[in-house]
């Protein structure tokens, strides 16, 4: 790292439906079990994955019923600019600037196809100038969140001075299938949610914490844990391996050589930021690091009231920690498709 890059502010934003948990597994019983044997058997795991309720961008009626690719997309093009701009209003607010001030805007999302991206459909919303660098960032996934925020990261360090937007959104309810109920179609019922989240980084000495230091770590031969498979309804999850032993395994060694590359070990460490793919890898999580049952405790509290919302999940995190009170060094990390890991460090204003 040469010139130091400053988190500015922060902003989250959730759409307006709530879903509880016990009312999914209702529904749940009444669309998969006629079609889906085991859904009974299945039932234990919507409450052992830690989440309560979770957010979602149309009525709970509107998953109810088929649904093709285009009305996917058109409802993710009218839920994500939403939330899209509501997390950069909150973020720009913080700081103290307008849509105006921002030199370079970086879109996370995963979850629908928006050409033109998210950042140009928002451009009359947000007041950015016609001259803002855009770059709209598909297919991290949960990473996404820790891999984004290197990226602005990187920009904001190429050119002193400027100010880059992050944002971070994603409709995970968009993959939700009624026509071939899974395993893998009902794990992710169970967890994942919607939102969005959005934070300014720039050069200047403010801000409520200083990136440090970033990396990435993807691991051979595992296309297959995690990803997207298309088919004529939409995008579907593919998780096809038991992701918890393969994290309470692998996690650690991959994190002690992102460290290395910044100088540092893993007791350097006042503190680790992670994405809550589900309560069993939070676990797994807990267990590779040597932190005590319950140490993560921002986390735990953000999948149990929003579920998993894949990238910008994370940075819900951020801002309960940082509210908190930021350690002295903390560590942003998350997995997504590839298979891949990333972390950030932090150091505390």
């Amino acid at each position: 790292m040469t010139t130091p890059v400053h988190l500015l502010s922060l902003g989250v934003a959730s759409p307006p439906h709530i879903l509880h948990q016990d009312e999914v597994v209702e529904l749940g019983r009444s669309i998969f079990a006629p079609r889906f044997p085991a859904f009974e058997r299945m039932v234990p795991a919507f409450y052992n994955a830690g989440v309560r309720t979770r957010q979602v961008a149309m009525p709970i009626a509107w998953y109810l019923q088929p649904r093709s690719w285009p009305e996917r997309g058109e409802a993710f093009l009218q839920g994500a600019l939403d939330l899209f701009c509501r997390s950069a209003e909150a973020a720009l607010a913080e700081a103290g600037l307008t849509g105006a001030d921002i030199d370079t805007i970086v879109t996370v999302s995963t979850t629908g196809i928006a050409t033109p991206s998210l950042e140009a459909l928002a451009m009359k919303r947000m007041g950015f100038r016609p001259d803002a660098s855009r770059v709209p960032v598909f297919g991290l996934g949960c990473a996404g969140g820790v891999t984004g925020l290197g990226l602005a990261t990187r920009l904001a360090q190429s050119q002193p001075g400027s100010r880059v937007l992050l944002v971070c959104v994603e409709l995970c309810s968009m993959a939700f299938h009624l026509d071939e109920p899974t395993k893998t179609d009902l794990i992710s019922t169970a967890i994942f949610g919607d939102g969005a989240a959005a934070c300014v980084l720039a050069s200047d000495p403010e801000g409520f914490a200083t990136v440090t230091g970033r990396a990435e770590h993807t691991w051979p031969d595992t296309l297959d844990i995690m990803g997207w498979r298309v088919d004529a309804m939409g995008l579907g999850v593919v998780l096809t391996r038991d992701l918890p032993p393969f994290v309470e395994r692998e996690i650690k060694p991959a994190m002690e050589e992102m460290l290395a590359g910044q100088g540092l070990v893993i007791d350097d460490v006042d503190r680790f930021i992670c994405h809550p793919g589900g309560m069993k890898v939070l676990e797994a999580i807990e267990g590779a690091f040597g932190l005590g049952q319950g140490t993560l405790d921002h986390e735990r509290e953000v999948l149990a009231d929003h579920g998993n919302m894949s990238s910008p999940t994370v940075l819900f995190i951020l801002d309960k920690a940082r509210r908190a009170g930021l350690p002295k060094r903390s560590v942003i990390t998350a997995m997504g498709p590839g298979f891949t890991t990333s972390s950030v460090t932090l150091a505390a204003a």
